[in-house]
C-alpha cells in the first residue's frame, strides 16, 4: 500500500456530489457513549467499514500510513517537532489500529500536547531571529522541500531552520519595500529612498506581524475539538482522495456553500505543494469584476483593510487561507500575488456576495463565416434537489438549446472545461438531450449488481453536430458526460489528454443519527459509497477521459488528477451495457483526423505547449537564493523570460459571438450586470482558440439529415 505523502486538497469535486440515489443500509445502528471523541471514532470506524466502497482493513498497514500522514499534516515543514519527539511517537507505529478498535485515542493525545508545547516554543524562536537584522549579500539558499529534510536534532538546528524561513519570508517583503523605493525615485528625482538598514528593519516588522497574527488568530483559537477534527480527517483519508470529514463547524460552512450565497471573493482556491493558488474566478465576482486576479495566480499574503501588516499564507493549510481571504460584504482585502511569470503584485478587492447562480449554464451565437453556430458553458452539474425541476443543470442547457435554435443554430459546442461535476441525475438527464434512449451511465457498489441508469425519454433536443470541450479539471459527471458521448460517437471530445480521471461517487452521512441520547455534534461524513463506469464498460477512475483531439493547455504538465492524489481507488473495468452508437455522421473519423492535423501543425497551440512546460518548470524549482541580488536577478529573468508569452493573450480570432434574444430581452431590465458579464465572456470566446478549432470540427461535421434549425417553442 504504497501512498505519497502530501497535503490533501481539492474538495470542492467531492463537495459537489450529493446524489439522491445513494443510500446507506446501516443507520439502524446506534450507540451511546458519553465520550465525545471516543463516540465520534467508534461511529466513524464503524460507518467506514460498512459503506466504504472498498474499506481497508485497520492493520499495521494501515496504522503505519496512518502514522505516517497525520506527523506530516501535523508538523509539514518540520519546523515543530525534534528527532527526539519523532523517536517518542514512533512506539505508536504499529499501535494505531489496536487504539481504533477499542475507541482510544493515546495517540492523538500525545501528539497533540507535544504539539502545543511546540507552538509556544515556536513563538520565541521566531520573535527573537526576526529582532535582528538579516544579511543578504551572504550566499546561502533555502529549499522549499521539507518532505525528505529530517526532523532537527537539536535547538541550534531548529533555530537555523526558522532563520532560513524567516529570511526567505523577509526576502520577498524586503523586495516590495525596495521597488515601491525606486519606482518613487523614479517619479521624484528629489525623494531620498530609504536606507538598506531601514528597509530591512521595516520588512523584518511585515513577518513579525504576519507571524503574529497567524499565531494569535489562528493558533490560539483553536480548540482541541478542530485539532481532533484534523485527526480524525486524516483517519478517514486513508481510504481515498474523496472521503473526508467534516466537523459541526465544517458542516456548516458546508451547508452555507450548498445554499448557494458565499461571502468572499468569488474565486476558488487549490493547495499545490506550499502553495495557494487560484483555480477558478466565478463570473460576477469580486475577484473576477476586478480583471487583475488570473487563475493560477499564487497567493503569498493577505491584508485585511484595518490592519498594517499582511500574513504570510505560504504554507499554511488551505482551509486556514480561507478563513483570511473570505469576509463579510464590503469589507476590503488586499492579496499580494504572485503571477504566472513570477512577477509579485498587490491586488486589493472589496469582498461581496458572491450569488452560485453565476455558475449556471449560459450560451452565445456565434457566427463562422455565413453560418451560425452555438457555445454553451456549463461550470457545474448543479442541482437543488428540494427543486429539481426549476434548479437543474439539464433543464436549463435544454432552454439554452432550444433559445439557440431559434437564432438558426448549425452546430453546437458543450464547453466543460474547469467543470469539476455534480449531480449524477442531472448528467443523466443531460446526456438524453442529446440519444434518442438509452444507457448513459453504469453505477456499482461493493458486493452487489451494476446499475444502469438510462435515458429512457425518446425525445432528442439538439440531434445536429455536436463538439465538447474538456480539460485536465473536468471531472465527475463532467466524464460522465463526455464518455457518454463519446462512446455513442454523438460528439467530437477536444482538450486534455485525459480528464481528470475521478470515477467515484460519494454519499454525505449525517454522524449524528447514529448516536442514542446524545446532546453532542458528531458532524458528517463524506464517504465513497459506490464507482461509476462508461456504457463501455471501462472506468474513468484515474484514466479520464481521452480526448479524441488532444490539445496542450495550461495543465498540460501539472500534476492535478485523480493519479497525483493520496490512496485512490483502482481502474477497473465491468462488462459493456446494450447501446447503439449514433449513426447519423457520416464523416465522424474524417472529421476528427482533419482537426489533429490543424492543430498540431498550430503555432498559436505550440506556444501554449511552451508556456505549460515552463510554468511546470517554475512550479518544480524549490531552491531559491537567500542573497537579495541574486533572488532579485531571477524575479528579473522570470519576468523576462515570460514576455515571450505575451502572444497567448494577445490571440484573436476572426469568430464574432452575441446573445440570443431571449437574453437581450433582459439586459432592458437587468440590475445585475448581465450585460457587462455577458461581454466579458464573449470577449473572452473571441480569443480561444479551443473555441475556434471546435467550430471548425463542427463546420466539418456532416449529418445524414437536415438539421431541425428552429424551435417550437423557445423555454423561458
Amino acid at each position: 500500500m504504497m501512498k505519497k505523502i502530501m497535503k490533501r486538497n481539492y474538495k470542492i469535486l467531492s463537495l459537489l456530489l450529493l446524489l439522491a440515489f445513494a443510500s446507506c443500509s446501516f443507520t439502524s445502528k446506534t450507540f451511546n457513549n458519553p465520550d465525545k471523541d471516543k463516540a465520534l471514532i467508534q461511529v466513524i470506524t464503524f460507518v467506514l467499514d460498512n459503506g466504504h466502497f472498498d474499506p481497508i482493513e485497520l492493520d499495521d498497514e494501515f496504522s503505519a500510513e496512518l502514522f505516517k500522514d497525520y506527523v506530516e499534516i501535523t508538523d509539514p515543514v518540520k519546523r515543530y517537532f525534534y528527532q527526539s519527539d519523532y523517536e517518542d511517537f514512533i512506539k505508536y507505529k504499529l499501535t494505531i489500529d489496536d487504539q481504533l478498535k477499542a475507541s482510544d485515542i493515546t495517540f492523538f493525545n500525545v501528539i497533540n500536547e507535544r504539539m502545543l508545547k511546540r507552538f509556544e516554543e515556536a513563538k520565541e524562536i521566531y520573535k527573537d531571529i526576526l529582532s535582528k537584522p538579516f544579511d543578504y549579500t551572504i550566499d546561502e539558499e533555502f529549499d522549499t522541500d521539507h518532505e525528505n529534510k529530517p526532523f532537527a536534532k537539536n535547538k541550534r538546528e531548529m533555530k537555523e531552520r526558522w532563520r532560513q524561513q524567516l529570511k526567505f519570508s523577509t526576502l520577498s517583503n524586503y523586495d516590495d519595500i525596495f521597488s515601491q523605493e525606486q519606482k518613487a525615485k523614479e517619479k521624484d528625482p528629489s525623494y531620498v529612498m530609504k536606507t538598506a538598514e531601514e528597509i530591512d528593519e521595516e520588512a523584518r516588522e511585515s513577518t513579525l506581524k504576519s507571524l503574529n497574527i497567524y499565531f494569535e488568530d489562528y493558533i490560539d483559537d483553536q480548540t482541541r475539538e478542530d485539532w481532533f477534527a484534523i485527526y480524525v480527517n486524516t483517519i478517514v483519508e486513508e481510504f481515498d482522495p474523496h472521503t473526508y470529514y467534516l466537523a459541526p463547524k465544517g458542516k456548516e460552512e458546508f451547508d452555507t456553500r450548498m445554499s448557494g450565497k458565499l461571502e468572499g471573493i468569488g474565486a476558488r482556491l487549490q493547495k499545490r505543494m506550499d502553495y495557494i493558488k487560484i483555480v477558478e474566478l466565478i463570473s460576477g465576482g469580486p475577484a473576477w469584476r476586478s480583471k487583475e486576479l488570473e487563475v493560477e495566480d499564487v497567493i503569498l499574503k493577505v491584508k485585511q483593510e484595518d490592519e498594517e501588516f499582511p500574513v504570510d499564507i505560504v504554507g499554511m493549510r488551505i482551509n486556514d487561507a480561507i478563513k483570511y481571504i473570505k469576509g463579510p460584504k464590503g469589507t476590503k482585502v488586499t492579496l499580494t500575488v504572485k503571477k504566472v511569470d513570477g512577477t509579485i503584485k498587490d491586488i486589493t478587492i472589496t469582498r461581496d456576495i458572491v450569488e452560485l447562480v453565476e455558475t449556471y449554464a449560459k450560451s452565445s451565437v456565434v457566427k463562422k463565416d455565413d453560418k451560425k453556430f452555438g457555445v454553451i458553458n456549463l461550470p457545474a452539474f448543479y442541482v437543488d434537489f428540494d427543486d429539481y425541476k426549476n434548479i437543474n443543470a439539464a433543464k436549463d442547457v435544454e432552454k439554452e438549446i432550444e433559445r439557440l435554435k431559434a437564432e438558426g443554430m448549425e452546430g453546437l459546442v458543450l464547453d466543460l472545461r474547469n467543470n469539476g461535476g455534480g449531480s449524477l441525475p442531472a448528467v443523466v438527464e443531460m446526456a438524453g438531450l442529446f440519444i434518442k434512449d438509452g444507457p448513459v451511465v453504469q453505477v456499482r457498489s461493493t458486493g452487489q449488481a451494476k446499475d444502469v441508469l438510462k435515458d429512457t425519454n425518446k425525445s432528442i433536443s439538439w440531434d445536429g453536430p455536436l463538439v465538447i470541450l474538456v480539460n485536465e479539471i473536468s471531472a465527475s459527471a463532467s466524464e460522465i458526460m463526455a464518455a457518454a458521448m463519446q462512446d455513442y460517437k454523438r460528439a467530437v471530445v477536444i482538450g486534455s489528454k485525459q480528464t481528470y480521471g475521478k470515477g467515484t461517487v460519494q454519499q454525505v452521512v449525517n454522524l449524528n443519527t447514529f448516536m442514542r441520547n446524545s446532546s453532542n455534534d458528531l458532524g458528517a461524513l463524506a464517504l465513497t459509497t459506490q464507482k461509476y463506469y462508461r456504457i463501455n464498460g471501462g472506468s474513468v477512475q484515474l484514466e479520464g477521459v481521452k480526448s479524441d483531439v488532444k490539445v496542450p493547455g495550461r495543465f498540460s504538465f501539472i500534476d492535478v488528477g485523480e493519479k497525483d492524489k493520496d490512496n485512490p481507488l483502482p481502474y477497473d473495468e465491468i462488462d459493456a451495457a446494450d447501446y447503439t452508437p449514433w449513426e447519423n455522421y457520416f464523416d465522424y473519423n474524417a472529421t476528427i483526423n482533419k482537426s489533429k492535423e490543424r492543430m498540431s501543425n498550430n503555432p498559436q497551440l505550440n506556444l501554449i505547449e511552451e508556456n505549460a512546460k515552463w510554468v511546470k518548470s517554475k512550479i518544480d524549482e524549490t531552491v531559491f537564493s537567500l542573497n537579495y541580488e541574486k533572488y532579485k536577478a531571477k524575479l528579473d529573468l522570470n519576468e523576462e523570460e515570460a514576455k515571450r508569452f505575451d502572444a497567448i493573450s494577445d490571440y484573436k480570432t476572426n469568430l464574432t459571438f452575441e446573445s440570443h434574444a431571449y437574453e437581450k430581452s433582459l439586459f432592458e431590465k437587468d440590475t445585475t450586470d448581465l450585460k457587462e458579464k455577458r461581454e466579458r465572456w464573449h470577449e473572452s470566446l473571441a480569443q480561444d482558440i479551443y473555441i475556434e478549432e471546435a467550430l471548425n470540427v463542427l463546420e466539418d461535421l456532416k449529418t445524414s439529415y437536415p438539421i431541425k434549425k428552429v424551435a417550437a417553442t423557445v423555454k423561458k
